[in-house]
């Protein structure tokens, strides 16, 4: 039962947390008040005066001019008019962002949010954990962009709100949820090396009922993934392409004035294909001819429910199911899954304006199957979080705190405080100092001949300042930060520093890393034309020998102009990414081009264009792999709307 789960992850907290009495006692007190008052899950982010309302910024919704950190958001019109074909595409155009990509569309994509490594961010849909837990990080190239109605990326430690993995930030993916009367949409579009893809979605309120459904299906031949100077031996002239299909569904239920019940469904699948290699007996040569695949599956069920009993007060629960599934080789295939169920309850009262106090209780239990892993195949989690934000006099300042309790790597505290202030009213700085922490992945911890079930969490210190300015149509930004981090887990290759039995290596807590980054950003309007930019600098490095992070780009920037004039609509982005370490040598820095034009037929019809890689750019998004060349869409788009 749920409410069982709920009173043993908090008496398991409780007793972990005997010496952190000024952390227990407000969040016992938060508790107690959930359990007297009732549950919810998060709001639907809105728009109000003071800015985007965000949710990943404090668990709560909160206008972002009340945050202190470095938060952005992509709301739904920059997502529809976006050129980006895939998620990963669209969020590496996104400062403190970069992409490692095996190939081109459909392959497998990390997101490396400021420097981290992939399992260094968490990635959340609707505020359900999401990713593999045999892995330890999320592949995003089983998701459709036609569900998503916006994207919150905090960036930073965030594992003082969200716990492990949390160390570069918290990226949430929120779905589409109905809203005024009845609406239908629906896209379909073909473009270059057999490409297509098709969506429709229905949305919008009926009485005190809330709905939102979509169906999406995309798919391409594509390219061979790798390059033939491949030296691993694993290339095959074969077209490398995929197909990948999604659903979702989502409604809810106003009891009474603030207060909802609701209930989520999303399912993505996708088939690609990808290039590697068999090594068998008696030669153990490679063998590229298989046709191997990726079968991937990720599915979110949430129930949750919200109510706000006064001004002052608003509870939350939320329970949800969520299963990523891997089946993955060429002759014989291998299948990975991880089945995660998370209750988080949570209260926010606010006793005087501007002044928030937070407490939660989170539940997270992981299983894994596969035939491959030994030992252990399950996992808890149990969390106490205790927020504070507040504002005065032109003074901002956030706190957070969290105690995580987990059954295989033990008890972690981790915090974060922040502070801002308004010198104008266009002008604001900040300053933010917050610790994070990863729990090593089942393969790390229990893979036959590699895991080691006593290896150490990653832990990481980090520093940043920042400071905003925006007047009218114009902003413009800079975040500067800094990222000690100490037991990197890595592969250990001498069998000496490994327990006894490991003849090939093993996990291991292997080295520190320092990230030192800026990013600046800037927009501006003015007439028909919209002007973005974002420029990053990284410089991410292992603390013993001084050696560049494979990967990582020391230079990132993304440059974008729109213009707008009645019905037609013209856009380009431009990313530069600048070269890479890995494999011993570096991968050439890169520049791509991306076109697009709209033209509105009527009230309801649009006829879009888009040219990506205009310039044909050949290039290696990692080693040895290559992305599509030159490609053209054009589609159509239907909006209907009810009366």
């Amino acid at each position: 039962m749920p409410a069982g789960k709920l009173a043993r992850a908090f008496e398991s907290a409780l007793l972990s947390m005997k010496n952190s009495v000024c952390i227990a006692r407000p969040l016992g007190l938060a508790i107690a008040v959930i359990c007297a008052q009732g549950f919810a899950l998060q709001a639907h982010a809105q728009t109000t005066n003071l800015g985007p309302v965000v949710i990943t910024g404090s668990r709560e919704p909160m206008p972002l001019s009340r945050l202190v950190g470095d938060i952005s958001v992509i709301d739904a019109e920059q997502i529809r008019n976006s050129s980006a074909d895939s998620v990963e595409d669209l969020l590496r155009r996104q400062g403190g962002v970069q992409l490692s990509r095996t190939g081109g569309p459909g392959q497998s994509a990390s997101l490396l949010l400021r420097g981290n490594s992939a399992s260094g961010t968490v990635v959340l849909i609707d505020g359900v954990r999401v990713g593999s837990a045999t892995l330890g990080q999320t592949d995003l190239s089983s998701l459709s962009l036609a569900q998503i109605d916006r994207i919150e990326i905090l960036r930073g430690p965030g594992s003082s709100l969200y716990g492990s993995d949390a160390m570069g930030g918290v990226v949430q993916i929120i779905t589409k949820r109905g809203q005024g009367a009845p609406s239908f949409t629906a896209h379909a579009a073909v473009g270059g090396y057999g490409s297509h893809e098709v969506d429709a979605a229905l949305d919008g309120t009926v009485g005190a009922f809330d709905f939102a459904a979509s169906l999406s299906h995309e798919g391409s031949d594509g390219v061979s993934a790798v390059l033939p100077t491949d030296v691993f031996g694993r290339y095959n002239p074969d077209a490398d392409g995929y197909k990948r299909t999604g659903a979702s569904l989502r409604g809810g239920f106003t009891v009474a004035p603030g207060h909802r019940v609701g209930l989520s469904v999303l399912d993505n699948r996708l088939n690609s294909q990808f290039d590697s290699a068999e090594y068998n007996p008696p030669t153990f040569a490679a063998d590229p001819s298989p046709d191997f695949r990726n079968r991937f599956n990720t599915r979110v069920v949430s129930a949750d429910y919200r109510g706000a009993w006064s001004p002052q007060w608003v509870t939350s629960l939320q329970i949800a199911t969520q299963r990523d599934s891997l089946e993955s080789g060429g002759t014989t295939m291998s299948r990975y899954d991880t089945d995660r169920q998370q209750v988080t309850a949570q209260a926010a009262w606010t006793p005087i304006a501007g002044h928030q106090l937070l407490g939660a209780i989170e539940n997270l239990e992981e299983k894994v199957t596969a035939a491959a892993l030994a030992g252990v195949s399950k996992r808890h989690n149990n969390a106490l979080v205790f927020g504070y934000t507040g504002k005065l006099d032109g003074h901002k300042l956030q706190a957070d705190l969290r105690h995580d309790h987990n059954s295989a790597s033990g008890n972690v505290d981790t915090g974060k405080i922040g502070w801002g202030y308004d010198l104008t009213p266009s002008l604001s700085v900040r300053a933010v100092a917050g610790t994070a922490f990863r729990a090593p992945s089942f393969n790390e911890l229990y893979y036959p001949g590699y895991g080691v079930s006593t290896i150490r969490p990653e832990r990481s210190r980090s520093i940043e300042v920042g400071a905003n300015w925006t007047d009218g149509d114009t902003s413009a930004g800079i975040t500067i930060y800094e990222n000690h981090m100490r037991d990197l887990i890595g592969y250990e290759p001498d069998p000496a520093k490994c327990p006894t039995g490991y003849t090939f290596g093993c996990a291991a807590n292997i080295d520190k890393a320092k990230l030192r980054g800026a990013t600046i950003n800037a927009s501006h309007k003015i007439g028909a034309f919209a002007l973005h930019a974002t420029v990053d600098f990284l410089d991410a490095k292992e603390a013993t020998t001084g050696t560049r992070l494979i990967r990582r780009a020391a230079h990132q920037e993304s440059f974008g102009v729109d213009w707008n004039s009645g019905p037609l609509s013209l856009g380009a982005t431009l990313l530069d990414v600048g070269g890479r370490p890995e494999g011993g040598r570096d991968l050439d820095a890169y520049q791509v081009l991306d076109l697009q034009a709209r033209y509105k037929l009527d009230t309801h019809w649009q006829f879009e264009a888009k040219l990506l890689n205009a310039t044909n750019r050949q290039y290696e998004p990692a080693r040895d792999y290559q992305a599509l060349g030159r490609q053209v869409w054009i589609g159509v788009r239907f909006d209907g709307f009810g009366g």
